[in-house]
């Protein structure tokens, strides 16, 4: 596999930058380089890291599952026990090329968490099944009454 490599002059050009700008970039750290002899090359995925382009290849069998889980009547104190729980199981024990990001949200006044996972099948399938030990099991998380909305 070759990637296309481009002269600090052929990158000003395409970018429509001055020579000096370009060098500069590359001494900040702002664009990737390599120094080959008194001349620097970037590599196509550097200068589009820069411009923000997406990348050109597309991983071949790369699938990401987004999820919404809605857990109504709980109340604040259970809401961050959970939010713990599925953040730190997130954060641990998963394949770091493939991290899961959860967020998760508690409205007050409805008593309603919700969180939200991004991430690939299994591991995102993993952490909604522990969601749901947690919720299903007879640990008194959510026994405590909560004062109607």
């Amino acid at each position: 596999m070759t990637e296309d490599m481009y002269s600090v002059e052929q990158v000003a050009d395409r970018l429509g930058l001055h020579v000096r700008t370009v060098r500069g970039y590359i001494r900040s750290g702002r664009l990737r380089a390599v120094r080959i002899g008194k001349q620097y090359r970037i590599a196509a995925s550097d200068l589009d890291a820069l411009t923000g382009r997406p990348p050109a290849a597309v991983v071949a069998g790369h699938a990401e599952v987004s999820s919404i889980v809605q857990i109504d009547g709980v109340d604040r104190a259970a809401a961050d026990r959970l939010g713990t729980l599925v953040l730190a199981s997130a954060n641990t024990g998963h394949d770091p090329t493939r991290p899961l990001r959860v967020q998760t949200i508690y409205d007050d006044q409805r008593h309603r968490l919700k969180i939200i996972i991004i991430g690939d099948p299994a591991g995102t399938a993993e952490l909604l099944h522990l969601l749901d030990a947690v919720l299903t099991a007879d640990n008194g998380l959510l026994d405590r009454e909560v004062p109607d909305a």
